[in-house]
């Protein structure tokens, strides 16, 4: 008979175990850059420093993770739901048409600070109306929400190619690409505040959407944890039957989830749209919404886990850059092999090193005390 597992403490289920699933992750990476004959100890040195040894390390560091942030949130807050949201890509393309189509209105008329709130409504919006339709498929017709939302990334990219090419685009421009956004379309960076802390940012695009991506991380935890409607859909994803059982609505809570969700997507366009290229170009996305499931699983599907594993993943994309530019050796594909190890263990293999752990804590936990057999009852002689 096997010996039952002990339940993991939150500092172990939320901290120790996916540091564990990181550096498993860290020294397979480093036995395939040990194949191509470079040192992996050089190469670890070499990717921290590029992503944090100067300002501009630091802002493109920050800047990806900014994409990661909504994307992990995104998918993070379909998992509480008991939802798979894989469809943040296309989300966030037809979120960038919405923050596009403020920057190229409104971006010579309004300054950056009232066209910015506008942008942001128009991207969630956008998004949000995106994942509507899977949702709506998935509640009302079973239609499984993994099937519909990968279908409706390639929906969305053909859309976008479509609308920019035909619509979007000056008549003089030969690129796939609308016209350079005015002042009030272009987001102010953040250059100031690594410069405070005595970092000299030069060209990296950081910009003030990582306080957005950071104020939606906030918000995501006040509504999963403290409102009646993050306990709602927390119970749809816990036990759908205890949820129906309690009254809560099925169809309305899947809506709903899905709707934040893809409004989370939606906002990751402002980033890259308005924040750095300022215009909206072909495949601004960059894969970010596949990396966001990854994000949402280390982090454990909490806003401040995923914080932290999108920096993770940020370094990993800028300081993988740096690797890839001063190791001939290690190419742009051995950085995307490195990337996959991490998203592997820290994904698909998150649970590998659980049982270990648990049989740890359960030989090593304070034990129960027997009950003896013969013991009189309370009140009885």
């Amino acid at each position: 008979m096997s010996q039952p597992f002990a339940k993991l403490p939150a500092w172990a289920d939320y901290g120790l175990l996916p540091l564990i699933n990181l550096v498993v992750a860290f020294l397979v990476a480093g036995l395939v850059v040990l194949l191509v004959g470079e040192s992996p100890i050089d190469a670890a040195i070499l990717m921290v420093k590029g992503a944090f040894g100067s300002g501009d390390g630091v802002g493109y560091t920050l800047y990806y993770a900014t994409n990661f942030i909504f994307t992990g949130l995104c998918v993070a807050i379909a998992f509480h739901c008991g939802l798979f949201n894989i469809g943040g890509e296309g989300q966030a393309y037809i979120g960038g048409l919405g923050a596009a189509l403020v920057g190229l209105s409104l971006g010579d008329v309004l300054p950056w600070w009232l066209a910015f709130p506008l942008a942001i409504a128009a991207s969630a919006i956008a998004g949000a109306l995106w994942a509507l339709i899977p949702a709506w498929l998935q509640a009302k017709r079973g239609s499984h929400v993994v099937i519909t939302t990968i279908m409706f990334n390639f929906i969305a990219a053909s859309i976008m190619v479509s609308i920019v090419v035909n619509f979007l685009r000056p008549a003089n421009v030969q690129a796939p690409e609308t016209r350079v956004f005015g002042e009030g379309g272009q987001l102010p960076g953040l250059g100031w505040l690594l410069n405070g802390i005595g970092l000299d940012m030069r060209s990296a695009p950081l910009n003030i959407s990582f306080l957005l991506a950071l104020l939606a991380a906030f918000l995501v935890w006040v509504l999963i944890w403290r409102t009646k409607l993050g306990y709602e859909i927390r119970t749809m994803g816990f036990s759908p039957k205890a949820a129906r059982y309690a009254g809560i609505g099925e169809m309305r809570i899947i809506i709903i989830a899905m709707l934040i969700s893809g409004a989370l997507a939606g906002m990751m366009a402002l980033n890259p749209v308005m924040g750095a290229q300022h215009r909206l170009q072909l495949d601004f996305v960059a894969g970010a919404g596949f990396v966001g499931i990854a994000v949402a699983l280390m982090g454990r599907s909490h806003p401040f886990g995923i914080v932290l594993a999108a920096i993770l993943f940020g370094m990993l994309y800028q300081g993988g850059a740096e690797i890839a530019f001063d190791m001939p050796n290690i190419s742009r594909d051995m950085i995307v092999i490195i990337q996959g190890l991490v998203i592997l263990f820290a994904g698909a293999l998150e649970h590998m090193f659980r049982p270990t752990l648990q049989r740890i804590f359960h030989a090593f936990g304070p034990k129960a005390t027997p009950i003896q057999p013969n013991a009189a009852a309370p009140g009885r002689q």
